[in-house]
């Protein structure tokens, strides 16, 4: 992402997403960083059996290697686009709109800044523009 030109509505997807995108990298780095796998163990009469041609451990522990793999791409790619935001956090030197990303990034709604704020949707829409703006800069 840092190296990558980002779009106005791109940073718009991303500041709706960053709430999620937190605990989802934080749920795969827990995952990843566990290292047990259980394989499927024989008894009686089918431990004695012919196996059949491959290892099927070897298959299941390959398939593991490969779904790890993806959800290593997939944490990168949410680590990149957090990373773009908080890099650029500093942008934003309006009170009002530091206190509207702080809720944006905390996974308020639009509504519910409102609210919190006693503004308008449409001056918190406005704000979120001029916020996206900066952060495309």
């Amino acid at each position: 992402m840092n190296t990558m030109t980002i779009t106005e509505n791109q940073v718009y997807q991303i500041l709706s997403d960053y709430h999620w995108m937190i605990k989802e990298i934080q749920r795969i780095d827990k995952l990843l960083n566990q290292t047990e796998f259980a394989g499927v163990a024989q008894y009686g009469i089918e431990a004695t059996m012919p196996k059949p041609q491959g290892d099927i451990a070897k298959d299941a522990i390959g398939n593991e290697v490969a779904r790890r793999d993806k959800k290593w791409k997939r944490k990168k790619q949410m680590v990149d686009k957090v990373e773009f935001i908080q890099e650029r956090i500093e942008r934003i030197d309006q009170e009002r709109e530091k206190v509207v990303l702080d809720c944006l990034l905390d996974g308020m709604s639009i509504s519910a800044i409102s609210n919190h704020m006693g503004l308008s949707r449409r001056h918190i829409n406005t704000i979120r523009g001029n916020i996206v703006a900066k952060l495309v800069e």
